[in-house]
């Protein structure tokens, strides 16, 4: 057999295709992994975040996987500035990371702008570091959904820039009343894409605590921070019926406005309130089965009558 040397056309032609199918496969594991990630977070225990009028509430299940951890020790909430929280669902390490990547964040910008960071701007970092991660082979995607809230603080809207200047902007060019900062609550996917949200929810029992966010109505800003840490221990008690066999810790935080309980800080909600909310969660959930088992009984009242 003789063996021809190829041309050169059919040398560039041969290496393009190998480029080609190359340049396909990656992109091809880029997508699979950041599928496998999110598969990882919905195998994590649920989280959610809830924005109300006054503050944010962030809650989370944590699932008891042995009968030696010590309870509260564990923490899946932290602290990011003073005025951001962070919880997260999926891989405990990859979390904890995404932490630490948040509080270099808020402090480069603190040093930078002589502020604490606004939350928008956090979430638009955070997202393009972790999207960062979806992009080259060396690395693979964050295997955690992290929802970041906190509250902007305060200052009077200035005219420059928004609407114009004059007599009608009051003294020293601001608008009489109006405000900007406030609440914000946000989602970080591990492809990196982030959005804004009222109630935002991941994790395994993700379904059903939207569903119940959904009834919420939190989109006419009426939910005060207590109701909402109420709610947001229903829900977490909800969304865990999935797993009745596994014993699991509810743990919540909350930030308020500058006149609200926190004074504009990422705290714990205190233990009090906490047992409060669990109680109340619980008697809901037992109310409901009660509800659903009345009309079997009836049912099977009114055929025992007619025997």
């Amino acid at each position: 057999m003789i063996y021809q040397t190829p041309s050169f056309l059919q040398t560039v032609a041969i290496s393009r295709y190998l480029i080609y199918s190359i340049c396909r496969a990656r992109r091809y594991s880029y997508t699979r992994q950041v599928e496998y990630a999110v598969k990882a977070v919905e195998n994590g225990g649920t989280a959610i975040g809830i924005r109300c009028k006054d503050g944010v509430v962030l809650a989370v299940e944590k699932i008891v996987t042995s009968k030696l951890l010590k309870p509260g020790a564990n923490k899946k909430i932290a602290t990011v500035d003073r005025h951001v929280g962070i919880v997260s669902a999926g891989l405990v390490p990859d979390g904890r990371h995404f932490v630490s990547r948040a509080r270099d964040e808020a402090s480069s910008w603190r040093s930078v702008y002589k502020g604490p960071i606004p939350i928008s701007a956090l979430a638009n970092r955070l997202g393009s570091y972790v999207q960062a991660y979806t992009l080259y082979s060396s690395v693979r995607p964050f295997g955690v959904t992290a929802i970041v809230g906190g509250w902007d603080s305060e200052a009077e809207l200035t005219v420059d820039g928004q609407v114009g200047t004059g007599p009608a902007s009051g003294s020293g060019g601001k608008i009489s009343g109006a405000k900007v900062g406030g609440p914000g609550l946000y989602m970080i996917e591990p492809s990196g894409l982030y959005w804004g949200y009222y109630g935002a929810a991941t994790g395994k029992g993700r379904q059903a605590a939207k569903a119940e966010l959904e009834k919420l109505d939190l989109a006419s800003e009426k939910l005060t921070l207590l109701d909402a840490v109420r709610e947001a221990a229903r829900i977490i008690y909800v969304a865990h019926e999935d797993s009745k066999d596994k014993e699991f810790e509810l743990e919540m935080s909350w930030i308020s406005s500058l006149d609200g309980p926190t004074k504009g800080k990422h705290e714990e909600v205190p233990r009090e309130l906490l047992e409060e909310a669990e109680k109340a969660a619980k008697r809901a959930l037992e109310g409901e089965d009660e509800d659903e088992e009345e009309p079997k009984n009836d049912g099977n009242e009114g055929e025992r009558m007619e025997e």
